[in-house]
């Protein structure tokens, strides 16, 4: 039987007006009762407090509301296209706020998410680390980019039907929100969040850029669901001043992503698998031949298009060990792959693993270690495309400013101890070694010393 959408009833519930007016004035005169979180403890989710307890009521009435930070600093301790010693540090501020809309307008299983997000600083890898002429691949501080500036993120309504088998979300998002989802708690960009959106990222755009978008998704069993979504392809949405536009204006077509999510319990430990499939319906470049099948370089000619845009991912995710006593420390395993066009993408695949183990130490018991590394690969087309440029221009000595560095294969890895100050505040000591940056192999391997600060207030 399919759910109907119930509107708002009219019982007595506080409104938003009132609710945000009780949140000012608690923030203004935040005296503390003694069984309350209060600002700075170490217990407390929040580095602010429970704000004389009306941060819990508010949550209780249906409105949960977000203030997290970001930060992250790398130095090049080592090599890279620039051998000059610094240190760069960006930064991300989140503003966000959920909405029960059962509890707060008694419309049925809804919830309405929106989130304003600010990035500013610098990124090691672009001063130091990758030769200019090409950039590279991954960043050795991930929540750098995407232009630094104020963003829309998140403004979507979801809500449930069937006894929740059905779930639908619309609004504006990013598709590594619900599509090839991947934690976050790595500095390298090619340890953190959705791989697809990294190497294919002028069509999937990835968090702070939102785009219209409509997700349904499927429970085919407790541990098993399919997902299916339609993404706005708008370029336009990358530019910096246009971090809250809304209309349609510059858009090229659509992304389509498939994926089916299992997440068994395996010897009683917690595992989470992925496969998935994206079909972009705008038109591509390729990456090497004009209109006659003739290298573009030395034709002349524009690249040919390709009417589509496609690839795949596989995810694992799975804890392998357990402390009999607290079950969420242990030993976790992962595993990344992601495979694209190679008439149309200049990275053809991608593959990642590594291990994050939780708790190592009693006295320590929420900190956490982690080790992964990776292997971006350049498209041979897009290889011989450099080359063949650079034929046509009679360059080939690495040292002129016109050659177009050929890039080939880039490594990463990165090493980190999080600790774990307070349930409000995380710090990630890292240490980061990237062979061939950018792909390119005259670039010395770099070694990166990091620090991400990761905070809630």
């Amino acid at each position: 039987m399919t759910r109907q959408l119930y509107l708002p009833s009219f019982r007595a519930r506080p409104s938003f007006v009132s609710a945000a007016l009780t949140l000012a004035l608690s923030s203004l005169a935040p005296s503390v009762r003694a069984e309350e979180h209060p600002a700075f403890s170490t217990d407390s989710p929040w580095m602010l407090g429970d704000w004389n307890g009306t941060r819990s009521q508010l949550k209780a009435q249906g409105y949960d509301f977000t203030f997290g930070y970001t930060g992250e600093m790398g130095s090049n301790l080592r090599g890279g296209y620039d051998h000059d010693r610094t240190a760069r540090y960006s930064d991300q501020f989140t503003f966000g706020s959920h909405l029960d809309l059962q509890k707060i307008l008694g419309w049925h299983a809804t919830d309405l998410q929106f989130t304003v997000t600010e990035r500013s600083g610098q990124n090691i890898s672009n001063d130091r680390l990758n030769d200019p002429r090409v950039g590279g691949f991954t960043s050795a501080q991930e929540v750098w980019g995407r232009g630094q500036t104020w963003r829309l993120t998140q403004l979507w309504l979801r809500q449930q039907y069937l006894d929740g088998a059905l779930d639908l979300k619309v609004g504006r998002f990013g598709e590594g929100e619900d599509f090839n989802s991947f934690p976050c708690d790595f500095q390298n960009l090619a340890f953190c969040g959705s791989q697809v959106g990294n190497w294919v990222g002028g069509i999937w755009y990835n968090w702070p850029v939102s785009q219209w978008a409509l997700r349904a998704r499927y429970n085919l069993s407790d541990t098993l669901f399919a997902q299916i979504g339609v993404f706005e392809q708008n370029p336009s949405n990358l530019e910096t001043g246009n971090g809250f536009k809304l209309s349609g204006s510059g858009t090229q077509g659509a992304v389509i992503p498939i994926e089916l999510v299992w997440s068994p319990m395996v010897n009683g430990l917690k595992g989470e698998y992925r496969a998935g499939y994206y079909y972009s319906s705008a038109n591509a470049n390729d990456v090497l031949k004009d209109e006659h099948g003739q290298p573009a370089a030395l034709s002349g000619a524009a690249y040919r298009s390709s009417a589509s845009k496609h690839g795949l991912w596989l995810g694992v995710q799975q804890q392998v060990s357990a402390q009999a006593s607290d079950s969420s420390r242990g030993l976790a395993l992962f595993a990344n792959a992601t495979l694209h066009d190679k008439k149309t993408n200049a990275i053809d695949h991608y593959v990642q693993a590594g291990l994050v183990y939780k708790g190592p130490f009693d006295a320590r018991a929420k900190d956490d270690i982690g080790f992964a590394v990776a292997a971006v690969h350049v498209n041979p087309a897009f290889r011989k495309n450099a080359r063949m440029a650079n034929l046509a221009r009679g360059i080939d000595d690495y040292a002129n400013p016109g050659f177009l560095p050929v890039q080939d294969t880039e490594y990463s890895a990165e090493l980190y101890y999080g600790i774990h100050l307070a349930n409000w505040l995380t710090l990630r000591p890292n240490l980061q070694y990237i062979r061939h940056p950018g792909g390119v192999e005259q670039v010395d391997d770099a070694l990166v010393a990091g620090l991400k600060l990761q905070s809630s207030f």
